[in-house]
């Protein structure tokens, strides 16, 4: 992954990188905290996989994200794998839920369920690679439904979409990083964007698409 990649990281509400401490959702991380170290820390507990930092890469195919705020910024380092979508649509799991805040006192249940023999299929090392065999999230909901559909797991249903249209990459060491901008459509977002003194985006679309006309 070149440099010029750019990386997003949504955060919740507050603004805040959360993680799961005796079975309670916590913080892990703000904002304030991130932009001020340029480091950000591992939150991700889940699913029976080591715990990790889960981002995504914007492209011209994945321009949305998890949430709707959130950091976008840059880093030398490669992610240590990829997946074209939510890593919740390979669990075993006939329930998925798409807004977490539904189930916000029982994620560590949620959590706990594991990933469908054969996952690997969808695990990239690189993301070019990822994009030429996965191009988009239409691509990718096609293959998910098909790959659970073949291991005797429901199909997902349309409402569930959102959570192929962003991708995950995965990183397992703390991460170094330029801060670029914010982003979210609330007035709090730009207010925390002055303070930081970084540039604000109503969405990682808008702030992706910016950056393509400047090219």
């Amino acid at each position: 992954m070149k440099k010029e990649a750019y990386y997003v990281k949504s955060l919740e509400e507050d603004f805040a990188t959360k993680t799961i401490i005796k079975n309670k959702k916590a913080v892990c991380q703000t904002v304030q905290d991130i932009v001020k170290t340029e480091r950000i820390r591992l939150n991700t507990i889940s699913f029976g996989s080591e715990k990790r930092l889960a981002c995504s890469i914007l492209n011209k195919n994945y321009t949305k994200t998890y949430r709707a705020q959130g950091i976008i910024f840059q880093t030398d380092a490669e992610p240590d794998y990829i997946f074209p979508f939510d890593l919740a649509l390979l669990t075993k799991n006939n329930k998925i839920i798409v807004q977490y805040y539904r189930i916000k006192d029982a994620l560590h249940i949620y959590y706990n369920y594991r990933l469908i023999k054969g996952y690997e299929k969808f695990k990239f090392k690189d993301f070019k690679k990822m994009i030429e065999e996965i191009p988009s999230p239409l691509v990718a909901w096609k293959k998910v439904n098909d790959f659970r559909k073949s291991r005797g797991y429901k199909e997902m249903p349309k409402s569930k979409y959102k959570l192929v249209e962003y991708n995950e990459a995965i990183f397992l060491k703390p991460l170094k990083i330029k801060p670029i901008a914010l982003f979210g459509y609330r007035k709090e977002t730009r207010k925390i964007a002055r303070e930081l003194n970084l540039p604000c985006f109503a969405s990682s679309k808008q702030f992706y698409n910016k950056k393509i006309k400047e090219r």
